[in-house]
């Protein structure tokens, strides 16, 4: 009796993990998804609108608005993040009005290959610019004592591309520190 007890148990283990995993599939394919053409390559990414339903959500308007085309990685710091989305070639910032309420309580982590808004102080001052990681960066994370950044997206293709811009050399320019020497421009922004 026991063994066929414990039959029946496993059984609905697997039933309900297979029916969890086609959950998480049929999630992910409903993620839109964008990519970000750069002068070394294309880097594509996934969002997470179930997780950043208002930065996935400012990202995709801005995305659809072309406002990351002619931007510059303008910071870029190996084993944390490259850093985009709010200065041109010559690090003139493009203005913009927006912000996004911070969502960084939503579970996800800043673990290598996610994407994140990058803000100041202030939890809600995220805007235009985000940063891949290109690390494990836990202390950028939400604790019970504050709000940390948000992710709201993950990449999907061109980890290669990432690994290319982590690696270029950096100096100082205009008062801003691990800028590259050699811009790294976004050239085009589409969805997928």
């Amino acid at each position: 009796m026991q063994n066929i007890f414990t039959k029946i148990t496993f059984m609905g283990f697997v039933i309900l993990t297979m029916a969890g995993l086609l959950q998480i599939k049929n999630a992910a394919a409903d993620n839109p998804q964008v990519a970000l053409v750069t002068n070394v390559g294309e880097i594509q990414i996934e969002l997470l609108p179930k997780f950043s339903p208002k930065h996935v959500s400012n990202f995709l308007a801005l995305i659809d608005e072309n406002f990351y085309v002619g931007l510059v990685f303008h910071r870029v710091i190996p084993n944390f993040m490259i850093q985009a989305g709010g200065y041109t070639e010559n690090l003139t910032y493009r203005p913009t009005n927006r912000s996004v309420a911070n969502e960084s309580l939503n579970g996800l982590k800043n673990r290598k290959y996610t994407v994140a808004m990058a803000r100041l102080d202030h939890p809600d001052s995220g805007d235009t610019q985000f940063f891949i990681n290109v690390g494990n960066n836990t202390h950028l994370d939400a604790t019970p004592d504050g709000p940390g950044y948000s992710v709201f997206g993950r990449v999907i293709s061109g980890r290669d591309v990432i690994e290319t811009i982590e690696l270029v050399d950096t100096g100082i320019s205009n008062g801003m520190v691990a800028v590259p020497e050699t811009p790294i421009v976004i050239l085009a922004t589409r969805r997928l």
